[in-house]
C-alpha cells in the first residue's frame, strides 16, 4: 500500500461515515431536497458526492456543470433529459454526463418519491443554470440555503 510517510497530512480529516438521514438537507427549487455528503468539510480533495430527493412530480432546471457528473438512481423511476434527448432510468441505473452539456432530471412519478447519488469530478464543481445563465459553486447552495435560513 503506497501511503505517504508524513501520517500528519491525515490528521485534520479523519476517515468519515456519513448517515444522510442525520445530515442537513436543504431545499431546492422544483420540490427538490439535496444532503452534501462527501465535500471538503470532510477532507474530500477530488470529488463531490451528495444525494437529491425529488418529490412526486418534481424537477430541477436545465443545467450544465464544469465538469463531469455521474447519477444513479436509488430509488424510483427517472426522466434523465441529456443534451436534448430524453431517457428514462429505473433504480441503479446510472448516467455520466459530460462537462459543459445540457442535462437535467425529474421524478417519472406524479406520486412516489424518486432519489438520486451524484458525484463531480471535482471539488470545484459548478452549476450554470441554462435559463438564466447564472453560475454557483455546488459546494457553496448549501452554505446559501443555510444563510436563506438565518
Amino acid at each position: 500500500m503506497n501511503r505517504p510517510t508524513d501520517e500528519s497530512c491525515f490528521a485534520a480529516f479523519p476517515p468519515a461515515v456519513l448517515r444522510p438521514a442525520e445530515l442537513t438537507s436543504f431545499s431546492r427549487d422544483g420540490g427538490a431536497r439535496t444532503t452534501p455528503l462527501v465535500a471538503r468539510s470532510v477532507g474530500a480533495e477530488v470529488f463531490l458526492t451528495g444525494q437529491t430527493l425529488f418529490e412526486g412530480g418534481a424537477g430541477i432546471a436545465l443545467h450544465t456543470h464544469n465538469c463531469p457528473e455521474s447519477v444513479t438512481i436509488l430509488e424510483g423511476d427517472a426522466i434523465a433529459e441529456i443534451d436534448g434527448t430524453e431517457h428514462h432510468l429505473t433504480r441503479f441505473d446510472t448516467t455520466y454526463v459530460a462537462a459543459n452539456t445540457p442535462h437535467r432530471f425529474r421524478n417519472a412519478s406524479a406520486s412516489e418519491p424518486m432519489r438520486i447519488l451524484w458525484i463531480y469530478a471535482s471539488v470545484d464543481a459548478t452549476r450554470t443554470i441554462v435559463e438564466t445563465g447564472i453560475t454557483a459553486r455546488v459546494d457553496a447552495e448549501r452554505n446559501q440555503a443555510a444563510a436563506d435560513r438565518r
